[in-house]
């Protein structure tokens, strides 16, 4: 080792050299190309990555575009020297460059990796000095474009010799090979580390529509679009952007695919865990469509909380009802909690329990014996169907339509379109059903009867039932009234009165009500089935439509 003579004589401060130039010329001495040395990166520029290699001045080398160093990397480099300004120069390569041309055969035999530099940018690729100048294809440069190529002018690069011609002093080297083994076995190294379940941090490097490509610190990991947010339906570029530095959780590592699946909303609060106290049963919240099926529709109530509307629960009244017939895509709708499923992550809806249950008033509105007016909505064989309003609709039987004659079909007397009165006969709530019928709205004989007659009027009837002291009396054709009798009466049925002659009972009945009366001797006898008497009407209940009589 070069001896030092410092001396601590008066003359040594009139000395033109300075303990720090000493000083530095002592580093420059002891720190000689090739030694290896721990840094870390302080700056990265575009064309320069600055190092603190632990000395009184940092170092620099030049910045390779294939390989990316960020503020913070700690690094393994070679001191190659220092500049003018006392900068130290500085290196990644840790192999040696062959001093002649036997060390290149032995390189390019053993299928070493060599050290070598830059000096140009020639057609078709590079000039690399290796010890004698060789060619390294573009190809083969581990760089994709001419402004990167132009980049390594200068630098220090590691390379293979694949071809060795020492008669023509032709050599030509492979970059790209080398980057990629240091490529593979980064990965490998970094891939050694990573545990399913842990939590590690990355930065995103590609989107695509499927999720996002993270680097990991050299290896990539897929975050899936589906593992991306609770919500459903999401965009990738809605959650990360290109350069976020993200936190992650592994959920998958295959050893042989060497893939990686990773999970965001694994670690955000699962918003299912508060469904059951949010979304108790009955409550009434409003929701987005957000897709519409075949059996239902399902119903955004919170970002990654979505309810089904069953197609059983959207309507009261319509029956086969299609989802896409009541609701669509992107419609604000108000629904009813119906049931909730955390484990399964389901929430049944209802639509029709928001909008109130038409059949409520319906009920009301339609009473038995009340009248009802709608159009014919449809006929069928067995009958009509009449549109009430609200989606209520009432069936009228073929057999409730007309007095006048038997019909083989609706249509004979009804045709769609057409408004009619019906009287309401039945208004079942848990079948949902109203009957109703037309033919009880015509006219009958005893409402014609009703209508002509008073209470205090004498009219004459047929004695047809005679039970203790009572009778039913026929005052015309299908037009009965009922009389009290004086004292005890024995009794006398139909049937005795069918033994009498029927014509000319029917004559005698027709003379009495023509003449208005029957003559005293009428009076004086017993009454019996079949007679023909005199009444006094007592009174007449025209809703029942009931007519009480005295006998005269």
């Amino acid at each position: 080792m070069p001896q030092l003579n410092i001396s601590d004589s008066p003359e040594m401060s009139a000395n033109d050299n300075s303990f720090g130039d000493i000083l530095s010329q002592f580093e420059q001495t002891h720190h000689s190309r090739g030694e290896t040395v721990e840094g870390t990166v302080m700056t990265v520029t575009a064309d320069t990555v600055f190092v603190d290699i632990g000395r009184k001045m940092d170092g620099a080398m030049p910045r390779d575009p294939a390989v990316n160093l960020k503020p913070g990397t700690k690094l393994l480099v070679s001191i190659r020297g220092r500049d003018e300004d006392g900068t130290y120069q500085l290196s990644t390569i840790k192999v040696e460059q062959p001093r002649d041309w036997s060390g290149l055969e032995a390189a390019f035999a053993e299928k070493k990796i060599i050290g070598g530099t830059v000096t140009e940018v020639v057609k078709g690729g590079l000039r690399v000095d290796v010890g004698v100048r060789a060619f390294m294809p573009a190809s083969r440069s581990g760089v994709r474009d001419q402004a990167d190529m132009e980049k390594l002018v200068g630098q220090q690069i590691e390379c293979r010799i694949t071809k060795l011609d020492t008669a023509g002093e032709d050599v030509v080297v492979d970059r790209r090979s080398v980057l990629e083994e240091r490529e593979r076995a980064a990965k490998e190294e970094v891939f050694g580390t990573l545990r399913e379940g842990a939590i590690v941090r990355g930065t995103v490097r590609t989107l695509m529509d499927f999720g996002a490509f993270v680097d990991l610190g050299g290896i990539d990991g897929l975050l899936h679009v589906s593992d991306m947010a609770y919500t459903r339906n999401v965009k990738p570029s809605d959650v990360v952007a290109v350069g976020d530095t993200i936190d992650v959780k592994i959920l998958k590592i295959g050893k042989d695919s060497k893939k990686i699946s990773l999970g965001l909303r694994q670690l955000l609060p699962d918003p299912w865990s508060r469904v059951p106290e949010k979304y108790p049963l009955g409550t009434r919240v409003k929701g987005k469509v957000s897709r519409v099926a075949d059996f239902g529709a399902f119903v955004e109530l919170e970002p990654g909380i979505e309810g089904l509307i069953h197609v059983s629960e959207m309507s009261w009244t319509k029956k086969n009802v299609r989802a896409q017939d009541i609701v669509k895509e992107g419609d604000q709708v108000e629904v009813v909690i119906l049931g909730v499923n955390p484990a399964d992550k389901r929430i049944a809806l209802g639509l029709k329990q928001a909008l109130g249950d038409p059949w409520e008033d319906a009920l009301k509105k339609y009473t038995v014996n009340s009248v009802a007016e709608g159009k014919v909505t449809s006929l069928t064989k067995f009958g009509a169907f009449i549109d009430l309003g609200d989606n209520i609709e009432g069936m009228v039987h073929i057999g409730d339509i007309s007095r006048e004659k038997r019909l083989n079909h609706p249509n004979e007397v009804l045709k769609v379109g057409q408004t009619v009165k019906a009287q309401v006969l039945e208004a079942d709530k848990e079948r949902r059903r109203i009957r109703l019928g037309i033919k009880q709205l015509e006219p009958t004989s005893i409402d014609e009867y009703i209508a002509e007659h008073k209470a205090g009027d004498a009219v004459s009837g047929r004695l047809v039932e005679v039970s203790g002291q009572k009778a039913k009396v026929e005052l015309g054709e299908g037009v009965f009234g009922w009389t009290k009798l004086p004292g005890e009466q024995k009794t006398n049925t139909a049937a005795s009165a069918a033994k009498a002659d029927l014509g000319s009972l029917t004559a005698m009945l027709s003379q009495r009500w023509k003449s208005g009366g029957a003559g005293d001797a009428a009076v004086a006898e017993t009454p019996r089935a079949g007679q023909v008497r005199s009444f006094k009407i007592s009174s007449i209940d025209v809703a029942a439509k009931r007519i009480e009589l005295e006998l005269q």
